[in-house]
């Protein structure tokens, strides 16, 4: 029987989001946050329902959880950037910090706040661990003065290039609790819990295989699940196929121009950049188009970005310039 992909955010919530599985939970918190926001017991106050899944394409449902001190928690698992996530993100904190303060209760009343992010996606440039931890500092003293705020996110194409690397290139790397989780979520199905190498080797791991065996879905989860899991295959697919040959393209204009700058000057500068200026005006309708079908396609200018390798105002530019 064919595991179901720990990605897809209902098979996820059900790992993750019922009352028998609170102690893998409890092993995946703890596994992310530092060491004064450990649980030793969790309440979940919105347990899995399929009802929650119907009209969500599939990207943000989460787990809303409570720790025996009362620490709040929200764990999300994001299949797609739908673009603003930085923004997204301290939306849901705050509303998950503020939604404790019911009718009655003063600002004493407030419990931390902590947002757990598992990202299908690339987000934070210019950082290459998949895993970082934000808090609010003072920028000089480094002074740590408002305790009630802390996200954690969790990018798991940093952890591994899922269409090339397979479990043995991902064991070396193993070390943490945190490592044993994300090559579980990335590599679910290519583990086998009766013989799980010793880097992956824990009973938690085994249980949440277990689940993804035996967890039988009735005609309307299969039917959710199988459309989120033909959406992050689809999203997968069309980036890589749409921004390859962009990505050629950017590489063979910027050789060229740097050839011709290096080679010019003066006037010879001016005539070989023309040239160059030139081809790559020619490819700037190919390129107009790329981008509106990656547009049209659901992508944020953020995701486009990276996968570019562009500045958001070089984007805004091109597709300026070609509708001239």
């Amino acid at each position: 029987m064919a595991l179901l992909n720990p990605r897809v955010d209902l098979a996820f919530k059900k790992i993750f989001g019922i009352d028998e599985n609170k102690d893998l939970l409890i092993s995946f918190i703890n596994s992310i946050v530092s060491k004064e926001h450990q649980v030793a017991s969790i309440e979940l106050l919105n347990p899995y329902n399929s009802k929650n899944f119907e009209h969500a394409k599939g990207s943000i449902l989460d787990i809303k959880a409570k720790d025996e001190q009362g620490k709040q928690f929200d764990i999300e698992i994001q299949i797609s950037d739908e673009g603003d996530y930085d923004k997204r993100a301290l939306f849901y904190w705050a509303k998950l910090y503020a939604d404790q303060l019911n009718s009655g209760r003063d600002y004493s009343s407030l419990e931390t706040a902590i947002g757990i992010h598992i990202l299908n996606f690339n987000c934070i440039p210019n950082l290459n661990s998949y895993y970082n931890q934000w808090r609010i500092t003072d920028k000089d003293s480094g002074q740590h003065y408002f305790q009630d705020f802390a996200i954690y996110t969790i990018e798991l194409n940093k952890f591994t290039d899922q269409d090339k690397e397979d479990v043995r290139q991902l064991l070396p790397r193993i070390r943490t609790g945190l490592d044993r989780w994300a090559a579980f979520l990335t590599k679910a199905a290519d583990l086998d819990r009766n013989n799980l190498p010793k880097e992956i080797n824990d009973p938690n791991i085994k249980k949440a295989l277990d689940v993804l065996t035996v967890t039988s879905l009735n005609k309307e989860e299969r039917e959710i699940y199988e459309n989120h899991l033909k959406w992050l295959r689809t999203e997968a697919s069309t980036l890589k196929k749409l921004t390859g040959k962009a990505r050629e393209e950017g590489r063979a204009v910027g050789r060229t121009e740097g050839r011709a700058e290096g080679r010019a000057k003066g006037r010879v500068e001016g005539r070989a950049k023309g040239r160059v200026e030139g081809r790559a005006e020619g490819k700037l309708e190919e390129r107009k188009s790329l981008l509106q079908t990656l547009i049209q396609n659901g992508f944020s200018r953020k995701q486009i970005s990276q996968a570019l390798h562009l500045s958001l105002q070089e984007i805004d530019d091109l597709l300026h310039k070609s509708s001239r």
